[in-house]
């Protein structure tokens, strides 16, 4: 195989699949790309077993061919090449020679036919996301997706679609035990009948669904087929196992009886957080809230440094609380607020908070409190 290939396409191509090739793995050929080329077009292609993507690319194809090659490697070579035409040459016992201008690389790969075959996606049963809804709605569940991977069934993100009042809606939610972001926007559309039940996306392949829709304006189809969801956006194609368990009944969890209501702004809240943290137990970074009407004061403690507080005017003409939560929990929810004014609704302070914009856009977040 030969071809030749815009270096910048090129390293366009390699870049995102570095998040995908598995730097250690018992399976040497998962840490390289497959590539492939014929018919005017270069398949960029790699897997982990879990997550997949390809993505094409124009190229001159002198002679098709399939090989692959360390990602990484290769990443890091047309990444410091000059910005000109890259050419690619596959030769016997699966060496491969790079040529950028003056600069001249051998480097060792291994037989396509090692590599795992790539499902080949239907598109048939799917829905189409804008490529804002489809970051928005990543954006305000991810950061509750849990990394404890014995938790296997809260290693990535529910998504369920429903029909209410003849309206399509796409919920999703995360979760990690201590706190849950949820997150219910309309869609158009025939909602495939997998989407209906419910089903958990991986975490590695939210996080590059997340990365595939920040990429320009386009809008991606998401279908399911077997056991795998597979998203398609221009030349690219992600496709990622689905977890096989069941999600907790997160409703359950969701406080209905709460009714002391503060209204704050996002801004000064989210930087008083910031400065509570510095003082903060590095082991839990609580903080703690003393809230009654037009004041909220956070403070922190820490016994090797010091303790911190900072007053903070809300709109609250409930009683007087004490309660406490992790600071970190609290800045996750803020900083993917839209809203100038969060809502911040308390039972009492045993009892789990519950975080809403002022306006109501269907998102919502559960924050466990901690005893401080």
């Amino acid at each position: 195989m030969n071809f030749t290939i815009d270096k910048e396409a090129f390293l366009k191509g390699l870049g995102r699949i570095q998040g995908i090739v598995e730097k250690r793995n018992t399976i040497p050929v998962l840490a390289n790309v497959l590539l492939e080329g014929s018919d005017g077009e270069l398949h960029v292609t790699a897997t982990d077993l879990e997550v997949g993507m390809r993505s094409s690319y124009p190229a001159n194809i002198g002679k098709p061919g399939r090989i692959t090659v360390s990602a990484k490697k290769l990443y890091e070579i047309i990444k410091e090449l000059p910005a000109r035409e890259v050419a690619f040459l596959a030769k016997e016992n699966c060496w491969i020679e790079v040529r950028c201008g003056k600069a001249h690389f051998n480097i060792v790969g291994l037989t396509a036919d090692e590599f795992p075959n790539f499902p080949q996606p239907d598109q048939s049963n799917g829905i189409t996301l804008s490529s804002n809804l489809c970051k928005e709605v990543i954006e305000k569940t991810f950061f509750a997706m849990s990394q404890d991977e014995s938790k296997y069934n809260l290693n990535g993100i529910y998504m369920k679609a429903t029909t209410e009042q003849g309206e399509n809606r796409l919920r999703l939610v995360a979760t990690d035990g201590h706190r849950l972001a949820l997150i219910e926007k309309p869609i158009d559309g025939i909602l495939p009948d997998s989407l209906k039940r419910g089903l958990i996306l991986p975490r590695k392949g939210v996080m590059e669904l997340k990365r595939l829709a920040e990429e320009g304006e386009t809008g991606l189809t998401l279908s399911f087929q077997d056991n795998n969801a597979v998203a398609r956006k221009e030349q690219t194609v992600i496709v990622m196992r689905l977890v096989d368990g069941e999600f907790p009944d997160y409703e359950r969890v969701i406080p209905r009886a709460n009714d002391q209501q503060a209204l704050i702004d996002v801004d000064p809240f989210l930087h008083a957080l910031r400065r509570m943290l510095i003082l903060s137990s590095e082991k839990s970074r609580g903080v703690k809230m003393s809230i009654k009407p037009g004041l909220l004061e956070v403070s922190s403690s820490n016994p090797e440094f010091g303790d911190a507080r900072e007053e903070l005017d809300v709109d609250y003409q409930g009683t007087e609380m004490n309660i406490g939560f992790n600071a970190r929990y609290l800045l996750d929810i803020l900083q993917v607020q839209d809203e100038q004014r969060v809502r911040m609704i308390f039972k009492d302070h045993l009892s789990p908070g519950l975080f809403r914009p002022e306006k109501d856009d269907g998102f919502l977040a559960v924050v466990m409190p901690m005893r401080l």
